[in-house]
């Protein structure tokens, strides 16, 4: 299957969501957007993780990555925290660089 639709992209996506739960993927906005952050992440060296990825285009692999369900998009609570962990770490990082370089001491 080379271009799956946006329907059925969505219910691959939505298939191993229990009854009665709120499903990850409700619109095809969500869908893009997770389509364009893996592409994005296999343009910055992610190995691809279905057969027959290589000659295609990121985008196209990432689509496919979704509809095989290779890859699970997290809900929007799940990936803020996981985003404002890192971004702690960060920053921490960045601290202690600078204070082992001098910069930041007052003298």
């Amino acid at each position: 299957m080379l271009h799956p639709s946006y329907t059925d992209l969505i219910e691959a996506v939505n298939s191993n969501v229990e009854p009665g739960e709120q499903p990850v993927v409700q619109s095809r906005y969500s869908i893009v957007i997770a389509a364009a952050k893996r592409a994005r992440q296999l343009i910055g060296g992610a190995e691809p993780l279905v057969y027959g990825a290589a000659g295609k285009k990121p985008l196209s692999t990432a689509v496919q990555e979704l509809y095989e369900q290779k890859v699970t998009i997290l809900p929007e609570e799940e990936e803020t925290e996981e985003e404002a962990e890192k971004e702690e770490s960060v920053a921490e990082n960045a601290e202690s660089s600078e204070e082992a370089s001098g910069e930041g001491t007052e003298e």
